[in-house]
């Protein structure tokens, strides 16, 4: 029986996973619509098919900030594939997303 090698590069995700991502917003604020519109781009793009987002309005249902500790919005949270991780922001910065998702390498500076 041979061990899996994990992902080492970020730019190719499992085909077979799907990708659970919520994204924490405050109502319809500018903010908030350009990070789901951003959010909805990227996955378009790089996980087409495979992906599922669940919007969560912190103005409608305030206490579920604190199931995953949102302190700042919008927040995306990755839920899965593990580990979860979070990014801050309207998400308009595609090359910081895609690497903090572990979509792509962080860029080299």
């Amino acid at each position: 029986m041979t061990a899996a090698a994990p992902h080492a590069d970020y730019g190719t995700a499992p085909q077979t996973d799907v990708w659970r991502l919520c994204l924490y917003v405050a109502g319809q604020s500018p903010r908030s619509l350009r990070a789901f519109v951003n959010l909805k781009d990227l996955c378009d793009e790089h996980l087409a098919g495979r992906y599922e987002i669940e919007v969560i309005d912190l103005v409608e249902r305030p206490a579920l900030a604190r199931s995953d500790d949102i302190l700042a919005i919008p927040t995306l949270v990755r839920r899965s594939p593990a580990p979860v991780r979070k990014i801050i922001g309207d998400l308009s910065d595609g090359e910081r997303v895609l690497a903090g998702l572990h979509l792509q390498p962080a860029p080299v500076r």
